[in-house]
């Protein structure tokens, strides 16, 4: 019988005890192993086709464990235990599940719960949901395979070169309709001494108007002050620039979000969760994996 993605947890952590850098095949392949699968088993695919049944579940659990600051993915296809998951692995726990990995500030956040919700006793994750219609249950999961999209988009641009970030952005902005084409709208400045200019677009297809665009592609934990969002607009008024969007991998600090110019100079901020969202609505750097469509009985048809 295929295992769950939550009894998956505690073996996967255990299997990477070692501190060892694992790639994702060998620790699928170890765990098919311990759970003795047969090859019908391991080969048994999910109802879309697209992937292995076992192989989705330790992805998921693999995931989970991560949100929780267990375990961590130093570069490409690698995966290794934190001193987290190490201090967690002493308790000897008898299970790792959703409801386990709540006591963790950033599984919480990932999960956006508020400790609020979550009782003394802990209930189970299961007990949870059953109290939801089944409208809200696929909602969550929804909610939950994007969150992760994101997240995995911005690991991803985090591993490219300042150049071809740049020319991301403006690709994306080509995307959300500004200018027509990379060709016609917009370009990276691709040189230093640009005033901390790393782009510009055509606000339109008739080029009526341009905007300038900074790119930072710091560290998340990195976040943007007031001091870079003034001398950006330091950077347009020397273009005689009244428009302009600043772009992060990061994020902004209150007082960068709540500084607004003296003069006419609009500026719109985008972090790296709204950049990564951004993609992923205008099919940039991503695939349609899945197109589900929910029906419901149209009344009207039936009311005579």
């Amino acid at each position: 019988m295929i295992p769950d993605f939550q009894t998956l947890m505690l073996p996967l952590l255990d299997s990477v005890k070692d501190k060892k850098e694992y790639r994702f095949n060998d620790i699928v392949d170890n765990l098919a192993g311990k759970f003795t699968l047969s090859e019908e088993e391991k080969k048994k695919l999910l109802p879309s086709g697209v992937d292995f049944v076992f192989r989705n579940r330790v992805g998921w659990a693999k995931t989970y464990l991560k949100k929780a600051g267990l375990l961590e993915t130093p570069k490409r296809g690698f995966t290794y235990i934190t001193q987290r998951g190490i201090d967690v692995l002493k308790q000897k726990p008898k299970t790792i599940n959703l409801a386990f990995l709540k006591k963790f500030p950033e599984f919480l956040e990932f999960r956006s719960i508020s400790t609020e919700n979550i009782s003394a006793e802990g209930a189970s994750t299961q007990n949870n949901e059953q109290l939801k219609t089944p409208e809200e249950i696929l909602d969550d999961t929804y909610q939950d395979i994007q969150k992760t999209l994101a997240q995995e988009l911005l690991d991803k641009i985090q591993q490219l070169s300042p150049p071809s970030f740049e020319r991301l952005v403006v690709d994306l902005l080509v995307k959300m309709g500004y200018g027509g084409s990379v060709k016609d709208a917009g370009k990276t400045t691709g040189k230093t001494g640009d005033e901390g200019i790393d782009g510009i677009i055509k606000e339109d297809k008739l080029g009526l108007d341009i905007i300038y665009i900074q790119a930072k592609k710091w560290q998340q934990g990195n976040t943007v002050g007031r001091p870079e969002i003034q001398r950006f607009v330091g950077a347009l008024a020397g273009q005689g620039a009244k428009k302009g969007i600043f772009i992060t991998t990061s994020s902004f600090t209150k007082e960068a979000l709540s500084y607004i110019p003296r003069n006419e100079t609009k500026i719109v901020l985008i972090d790296g969760l709204q950049l990564a969202q951004l993609m992923i609505d205008h099919n940039l750097g991503v695939t349609v994996q899945h197109t589900y469509e929910i029906k419901k009985v149209d009344m009207d048809y039936f009311e005579e």
